[in-house]
């Protein structure tokens, strides 16, 4: 029989917790678990043997199981899939979550995430003690000691990729992935996988039908239980869609909340209006200034669980913030779509590359001696191209993504401290990429680099940006492009629909024309990306901010002083937007380390 204990999480779920491993491994039922268990902030339920604790809005394949979460809530339903499949639990559960379950049957604990880690976990495992939270920074035992390859990795991708964190002791489990720790060791076990079905293919006609029918109903979904959603509108594909999905769905004109930026290349605001004009919607627009650039950076960068380099986190959570104040109580926001159906620039730039590959081996080795850096062809206009092209193409996948990584060409060892990159490993981030694109098989070039997005812009950076801009300002997020059913959809259509020749997400836009106008069709894609070079140039204020957090960093034996002196006195003036996007990772790496008292290298 189930005992359920039952209670509903707080808006803002938090699961956290530790557990008495030796007490687990002697455990006899529950009430021995209970007693060894200290669990917070999360919904939780029992049965005989076990305790679950979860949070999110799971929802479960099996019709039964998916009763019990309805009645009981959704511990209930985890546990009643946890007696049916065991460590295979996760793969019949759909939607956001994270959940534990201790298991005094089996003498295990089993951890897991969704498919895009819309909920995480991170934890810290000793011989005694397992601890875990949603956040790096709650879980119990952490300790102070953070870890240096993690701040390169930041430096590296702007954000630290899933399983490392900033805490030397702390491990984030990646998405898709559960974790069964037992007497017999840890075996992490990814729960779902990356299968693309390439051969299908059946009219468009169909396929456009189906596609907007799945849309719409995530965003139907998503807004269940709320008396006000609002969405976040940029004016691009995928946030105009949602929000015009999301009036159709409320049959009224739901709002829809823009941000704004005075700065030549960086306001979308006149397609944003475009948007909310064509679908009705009720328009809020709100004009991010370098002042709220000053008033907000500390408080944004303490906000994450580690440090975030994602500079479009403080406008989201501007947007967001507006949103509240005027009465909603979540957010939609359109993240997914570009990475599901083929939407990002570099996935055209790569099949342009990967082109070379089909020129006959051996004319290769005839072109290939007079491509090097010192080739006299470099000098001569319009070869220094071709040759590039050559150089550039010659790397392989998915190395090649990374060729122009800021940190690398500005060369780590005139950034960064000797004594700093004597305890790091720079080969690392390549071989957490290459790991990565190994996981999936997909014959074709635009599929792998879809489930490479997955992870990195997705899970690892834009579902945290969005994630932690609207706790901080007190309101949910949901995330209708990501549905399981839509991402299923995606991963069954032909390569072709989604990279047709060099026409970026030539499926996604085809079937949304006529729903969707036709400039917001044709626009270049930007989003809400943030002025931040032009502004410290501009606003002396924010550049002594900057300045002075920089600073910081070489106090603490980070970053070489020159560096951050000829980064502002000569760079940044120079070419503000490319380094003023080290100035930010930088500034924002030192905001969070005030942030969190006493940790220390």
């Amino acid at each position: 029989m189930l005992l359920f204990d039952y209670k509903r999480p707080p808006m803002n779920d938090q699961l956290s917790g530790t557990l008495d491993l030796p007490r687990l491994y002697d455990a006899n039922s529950a009430q021995d678990l209970v007693q060894s268990l200290n669990l917070f902030g999360a919904a939780t339920a029992r049965d005989t043997h076990s305790v679950c604790a979860t949070i999110g809005s799971p929802h479960f394949t099996d019709a039964v199981v998916e009763d019990i979460s309805l009645k009981s809530g959704a511990a209930a339903g985890f546990l009643s899939v946890w007696r049916k499949h065991g460590v295979d639990a996760a793969s019949h559960v759909r939607g956001a979550f994270a959940a534990v379950i201790a298991d005094a049957a089996t003498k295990s604990v089993f951890l897991t995430v969704d498919r895009f880690a819309i909920q995480t976990l991170c934890y810290c495992i000793d011989d005694n003690t397992l601890s875990f939270s949603d956040r790096a920074d709650c879980v119990e035992g952490r300790g102070k000691e953070l870890d240096p390859q993690a701040i390169f990795d930041y430096l590296f991708f702007h954000v630290i990729p899933a399983p490392r964190t900033i805490f030397s002791k702390v491990r984030r489990l990646p998405a898709a992935h559960s974790l069964l720790i037992s007497e017999k060791g840890i075996q992490e076990i990814r729960h779902w996988p990356l299968r693309f079905d390439e051969h299908q293919r059946e009219p468009f006609a169909v396929a456009r039908d189906k596609f907007r029918t799945l849309i719409r109903d995530g965003v139907a979904e998503e807004i269940s239980g709320h008396e006000r959603t609002g969405a976040f509108l940029s004016g691009g594909t995928d946030s105009s869609t949602v929000a015009g999905m999301l009036c159709e769905v409320t049959g009224s004109t739901a709002p829809a909340y823009s941000i704004g930026f005075e700065a030549d290349g960086y306001d979308e605001m006149s397609f944003a209006r475009i948007a909310a004009r064509h679908f009705g919607c009720e328009h809020h627009e709100y004009y991010v200034t370098p002042g709220d650039l000053l008033a907000s950076i500390p408080d944004v960068a303490q906000h994450y669980d580690q440090p975030f380099g994602n500079s479009s986190a403080l406008p989201a959570y501007y947007c967001a913030k507006v949103a509240k104040a005027d009465g909603c109580t979540k957010m939609l926001a359109g993240d997914g779509g570009d990475e599901l159906f083929g939407g990002n620039t570099r996935y055209a730039a790569q099949r342009v590359f990967e082109f070379y590959h089909s020129v006959p081996q051996g004319m290769r080795r005839m072109i290939e001696p007079m491509c090097g850096d010192d080739s006299p062809l470099r000098r001569i206009p319009g070869l220094r191209q071709a040759t590039g092209y050559v150089r550039h193409s010659r790397i392989p996948m998915p190395d090649r993504l990374q060729s122009f990584n800021l940190i690398m060409q500005l060369d780590p060892a005139k950034v960064l401290t000797a004594d700093f990159l004597a305890q790091i490993d720079m080969t690392k981030p390549l071989a957490h990429m290459r790991a990565t694109w190994d996981e999936c098989k997909a014959p074709s070039l635009i599929n792998r680099m879809l489930a490479y997005d997955w992870r990195y812009t997705l899970a690892d950076s834009d579902l945290p940006k969005v994630r932690g801009a609207t706790s901080m300002a007190g309101i949910e997020v949901g995330y209708p492009m990501l549905s399981d059913r839509l991402t299923d959809f995606s991963m069954s259509l032909p390569p072709d629909w989604k990279l047709r020749r060099f026409k970026l997400r030539w499926f996604f836009k085809e079937a949304l024309r006529g729903y969707l106008p036709d400039e917001i069709l044709t626009k270049k894609k930007q989003g809400f990306g943030l002025p931040f070079g032009v502004w410290a140039t501009r606003t002396p204020a924010l550049k002594q901010l900057a300045e002075e957090s920089l600073r910081g960093l070489a106090a603490r034996g980070i970053v070489r002083l020159d560096f951050v002196e000829r980064l502002f006195a000569q760079h940044l003036p120079e070419h503000p937007g490319y380094y003023g996007e080290m100035v930010w990772i930088l500034m924002m790496l030192e905001q969070w380390i005030r942030g969190h008292e006493g940790v220390q290298l």
